[in-house]
């Protein structure tokens, strides 16, 4: 389990987050919301350590991260981040095959976990194509695999963090993202996933984080979480909520 106390970051003269306290569950997603600024990406920022903490401690399994030898780590906790820059012409399959390198399990045993990374990712048709040719959203659905491979197949004790892994993707593949990523967190992972579309976040998450100004308004399921005062108080936006007419999770409708 991977578990953040009392965390606290300062960057420069800034107080980015103040007293966030959160356990990832095995099973289970996590989404971060929040409007620009609030201190998302920082937070993913410290949970994976590439962040020093000012205040509190970030334990993986009741270790400290930092104690955590790199390839130990890298066995356990996979981080898609923002932005993915990559600027030799590989192959997709051979970007993919990157997440292996932290195990030893052998070339048959990397090639069939490669092929279902992308099949999850619905990359696999991209397959003998140079990355640098890959479109955007191509290219982040190939590190969504990436990451995916390194942690296959999502079972108890793996953490998977991902920052806005459906911001380059059309509304099919926004789905079809997070559909594996719900299906990761089926077979056990633990999953934290930072989002700007509310609906997604109703429809894929167990629970919600809601962060304004570096602070935890809400933590809870998305039902306690997405209601219209919460949401005007974070946004600023006037919205209604209303269960899904066939799945029954909020639906978000701006007024």
């Amino acid at each position: 389990m991977l578990r953040v106390e009392n965390l606290s970051l300062r960057r420069g003269a800034n107080q980015v987050l103040s007293d966030i306290s959160l356990a990832l569950q095995p099973g289970q997603v996590l989404g971060v919301l929040g409007p620009n600024g609030a201190g998302k990406s920082s937070l993913l920022g410290v949970m994976c350590g590439e962040l020093n903490a000012s205040q509190g401690r970030v334990t993986l399994d009741d270790r400290g991260l930092s104690d955590w030898p790199g390839q130990q780590r890298a066995q356990r906790l996979a981080v898609l981040p923002q932005v993915s820059s990559l600027g030799f012409a590989f192959k997709v399959e051979e970007v993919v095959g990157m997440g292996r390198l932290p195990h030893k399990t052998g070339l048959e045993r990397d090639q069939q976990i490669i092929d279902a990374a992308l099949q999850a990712a619905d990359a696999g048709h991209l397959v003998g194509r140079s990355y640098l040719a890959l479109s955007g959203g191509e290219r982040q659905r190939v590190h969504l695999a990436r990451v995916l491979a390194q942690l296959w197949p999502g079972e108890d004790g793996r953490i998977l963090l991902l920052d806005e892994p459906t911001s380059m993707l059309d509304p099919l593949h926004q789905h079809t993202t997070l559909q594996a990523v719900r299906e990761f967190a089926d077979r056990g992972a633990a999953v934290m996933v930072i989002l700007h579309d509310l609906n997604l976040a109703a429809r894929y998450c167990d629970r919600i984080l809601l962060l304004e100004q570096g602070r935890a308004h809400a933590l809870d399921t998305p039902q306690q979480v997405l209601r219209p005062d919460s949401l005007k108080a974070v946004f600023g936006i006037d919205v209604l909520v209303q269960p899904h007419p066939e799945r029954g999770h909020p639906l978000i409708i701006a007024r």
